[in-house]
């Protein structure tokens, strides 16, 4: 309509035909088409400096050009529409439900496309715009709001095992001046998570009023929506220390919304197609150094795109000077971690075992863990503390096990012959018979069940009970624990030795003689 405004004004000061269709970028014929519908309306004529409103305009050339009704479309589809759009609702794609109709209704003809256009033409009508739909833009006070996020950052060299492993970027944006701070890792656990963040502090030098993750494991554990609308959120535990003592407070993105931290969501996407796909870095020692140089001679001297500024002088004039003061002390990172105890009455953290009570069995478990130590917290009360590192996989407390059991766990042979010969050497030469007896099957267990037992009496009388059951030849535990208990270790030995291995008869069987009748006949 503005086109047409225009050609009223250039007749209205006697421009010609030809000049001005030239003008208007419109062929002759066209010119006059529109002239001539302005003119029927009256309102051609008059003074060049007043128009005719677009309205005005509008209203004259559709009375004389009525815009041509809606062509009516029919479809072969049609007279299955009901039962199309009913499936469409229940999420089934157009050749589902072609098969689905293909398969149940008599004398279904359409095609596959004709299927294809109707639930195109449902899914259309269907797209209204919502409230939610409207991007807001947020206005950040400066040293009021960081973002951060991880992007993934492809396969890179790991200087310490030689191989290509996956990274990812972190990245933190102040929301204000968009100065970003970034570096490469190889995993997203809590406590990288929290060390990302205390570099970044350190990079600005100072700490934002607010900071908005993603919803993420290492920041956010649970996100839910109560009746009342408002957002419940249960934080990390770690992360929440780590807040308290910077003093910055964490404000989620709300699951499946990253557009509400859209400034890191175009930070990280600059990282990606600016500086990973240009660096020579050949692993990520010297990925990091090249991106801390990128940081500060590229990405935060361009002029952005929104705030039309270079980050890094606008950081400098606007906001470093409003950030917080970093905390005085250096802050240990703390890494809470939730856990089962399992059924060997260990919790694990960080791939190591480490053990708690037995009584505690089956109950959840807050590990918190320092560089130095990790300690285990049920019901807020600390029941177990271990070195954070050690031999082997598993950290185990003898306290923390049942006192006639936690013993067993040592499946060593040796083990045993030296628990053995602690009470005495008459012990191990028992338990050492006991063991070889058999040359095929371990007699383990029944070693472990003597050496228990006989710990808990005397050394005299131990070894007194295993020289008797050695003589008569009984190798089970419950001869040494019925020679004690009926103190039959005090009774002297007979003096000829009872002969141990086979035998040429049974060693207490009584002579065939001593069972007949006088005579001798039966």
């Amino acid at each position: 309509m503005h086109r047409l405004q225009e050609l009223v004004r250039l007749y209205r000061e006697d421009c010609g035909v030809r000049e001005r269709a030239r003008l208007l970028k419109m062929s002759t014929r066209t010119e006059r088409k529109y002239r001539s519908a302005i003119a029927s309306a009256g309102l051609l004529e008059g003074a060049a400096e007043d128009l005719p409103s677009l309205a005005d305009l509008r209203a004259a050339v559709e009375t004389a050009y009525p815009p041509p009704s809606a062509r009516q479309v029919t479809s072969n589809a049609d007279p299955w529409m009901a039962k199309i759009r009913k499936d469409v609702a229940g999420g089934a794609g157009p050749t589902a439900i072609w098969d689905k109709l293909k398969r149940t209704e008599e004398g279904f003809d359409c095609s596959l496309s004709s299927v294809k256009r109707a639930v195109r033409r449902i899914r259309k009508e269907a797209e209204d715009v919502e409230a939610t739909d409207v991007a807001i833009p947020v206005v950040s006070a400066p040293g009021e709001i960081a973002q951060v996020d991880f992007g993934y950052a492809g396969r890179w060299l790991d200087p310490s095992s030689g191989t290509l492993r996956r990274a990812w970027v972190f990245v933190m944006v102040l929301a204000h001046c968009r100065h970003m701070f970034a570096k490469l890792v190889f995993d997203q656990k809590s406590e990288t998570w929290l060390r990302l963040h205390l570099d970044a502090f350190a990079y600005f030098g100072g700490v934002p009023l607010v900071l908005v993750p993603d919803n993420l494991k290492s920041a956010v554990v649970k996100a839910a929506f109560g009746l009342s609308g408002r957002q419940k959120l249960a934080l990390n535990r770690s992360y929440r220390e780590l807040a308290r003592y910077c003093g910055f407070r964490i404000d989620p993105t709300p699951p499946y919304r990253p557009q509400t931290k859209g400034k890191v969501e175009s930070g990280v996407k600059y990282v990606k197609n600016n500086f990973l796909k240009t660096t020579d870095a050949s692993d990520l020692i010297e990925g990091n150094a090249d991106l801390l140089h990128w940081l500060e001679h590229t990405a935060g001297q361009r002029i952005h795109g929104t705030t039309g500024r270079r980050p890094a002088e606008a950081f400098v004039q606007d906001e470093q000077h409003l950030l917080q003061a970093l905390p005085r002390k250096a802050y240990r990172i703390v890494v809470w971690h939730r856990c089962q105890v399992h059924r060997d009455s260990h919790v694990l953290f960080d791939g190591r075992l480490y053990s708690v009570p037995w009584k505690h069995l089956g109950r959840a478990a807050w590990v918190c863990a320092t560089p130095a130590s990790v300690k285990v917290f049920i019901d807020d009360e600390r029941v177990a503390t271990h070195p954070r590192r050690g031999e082997g996989r598993r950290s185990t407390l003898d306290a923390h096990l049942p006192i006639h059991r936690r013993d067993l766990r040592f499946r060593s042979i040796t083990y045993w012959y030296e628990r053995a010969a602690k009470i005495g050497a008459g012990v191990e030469l028992y338990v050492r018979t006991v063991y070889d007896a058999d040359p095929v099957l371990s007699r383990l267990r029944e070693v472990q069940a003597i050496v228990l037992f006989l710990e808990t009496v005397s050394p005299e009388r131990a070894q007194a009970a295993c020289a008797r059951a050695l003589h008569f030849g009984n190798l089970r535990v419950t001869a040494v624990a019925r020679i004690l208990e009926r103190e039959l270790d005090r009774v002297p030995l007979p003096t000829e030795a009872a002969p141990l291995g086979a035998l040429a008869a049974p060693r207490f069987a009584r002579p065939v003689s001593e069972l007949l009748p006088p005579g001798g006949q039966a």
